[in-house]
C-alpha cells in the first residue's frame, strides 16, 4: 500500500530497513537512520525489539534525537543502563545479538565496512573508525547496512577493512575463525542489495521510479539486474507519520 504522503529517500532508506527487523530480535543500532529504522519497527510490527546502543544503553524511549550514541536525550527512560562492556561483552560476544545495524564510508560488493579512512590524491583521509562495529559486524548473527548509493561509496574493495562483510566471498570468513553471518542486507536509496549462497552480491529489489541505469551508473561494481526484479514496496501513510511526528519531528536524519 502506498502512501498519499511525498517521502524522502530517508524515510524509504528507513522504512525498507525496518521491515527486514523481527519481533523479538535484539539489535544493537548506530547512530542516525538505523536508530531512526530501529525505533519504527518496535512502534509497528515489533514491539518486542530490544534496541541496544553500544554504550550500554537498552530500550530507551527517545524523545529527541541526539547528535551522537553519548547525547543524553537518547537514553530517557531506558528499561536497562550497563556499559560498553556489558553490550559488547556480556551480550554481543556471547551471541546475544540477532541484527547488527551499521552504516559506513564505504561498502564493497562483499559486504564489507570502511568507517577508517578515504584515500585521496592527496593522501589518507582519516575518520571516527570502528568504535564498537567491528566487533558487531563480527559477533551479529544478521547484518543490516545503511549507505548512500554512489560510486564512491559502493566500491569494488573498501580502502580500508573496518567491519568485516563476507570478506572474500565464499567460506572465506569461516577460514578466518569468524562466527557464520545468517545475511547482510545494504540498503541504499536506490536499491536493497542482498547475497546469494555463494556470498555473490545481486539486487533484492529497487526502489519505486529508480531506473536500472542510474544504479548501474551510481555503482563502483559490476551488478546484474535481472528483468524480473522486484519493486520495494513504498511506506505506509502510518510509517510516515510515525516517522515525522514522533521519531524524528525536528527532521534530524529522515530529511
Amino acid at each position: 500500500m502506498s502512501t498519499k504522503y511525498k517521502y524522502t529517500n530517508n524515510e524509504l532508506m528507513a522504512v525498507s530497513a525496518s521491515r527486514f527487523l523481527r519481533d523479538g530480535d535484539n539489535v544493537v543500532v548506530g547512530l542516525g537512520l538505523p536508530q531512526i529504522a530501529s525505533c519504527l519497527a518496535k512502534a509497528t510490527h515489533a514491539p518486542n525489539l530490544n534496541i541496544i546502543y553500544e554504550i550500554g544503553v537498552i530500550n530507551p524511549e527517545v524523545k529527541e534525537m541526539g547528535v551522537g550514541i553519548a547525547d543524553p536525550r537518547l537514553w530517557y527512560n531506558c528499561d536497562h543502563f550497563t556499559s560498553f562492556l556489558g553490550t559488547m561483552g556480556q551480550t554481543l560476544q556471547r551471541g546475544m545479538v540477532d541484527v547488527g545495524f551499521l552504516g559506513g564510508l564505504q561498502v564493497d560488493k562483499f559486504g564489507n565496512i570502511n568507517s577508517t579512512l578515504i584515500k585521496t590524491d592527496l593522501g589518507k583521509r582519516h575518520f571516527n573508525g570502528s568504535g564498537g562495529a567491528a566487533d558487531i559486524a563480527c559477533f551479529a548473527k544478521r547484518l543490516l547496512v545503511i549507505v548512500k548509493h554512489e560510486k564512491r561509496k559502493l566500491v569494488e574493495k573498501v580502502d580500508f577493512l573496518t567491519s568485516v562483510g563476507w570478506l572474500n566471498g565464499g567460506n572465506s570468513r569461516q577460514k578466518e575463525g569468524l562466527p557464520v553471518c545468517e545475511e547482510i542486507k545494504i540498503i541504499t536509496n536506490l536499491c536493497v542489495f542482498a547475497f546469494s549462497n555463494d556470498r555473490q552480491i545481486k539486487i533484492e529489489t529497487i526502489h519505486p521510479g529508480v531506473s536500472k541505469q542510474s544504479i548501474i551508473e551510481n555503482t563502483g561494481f559490476e551488478i546484474d539486474i535481472p528483468d524480473n526484479i522486484a519493486i520495494t514496496s513504498e511506506p505506509t501513510d502510518e510509517e510516515i507519520l510515525l516517522l515525522r511526528n514522533n521519531i524524528d519531528p525536528m527532521r534530524m536524519y529522515i530529511g
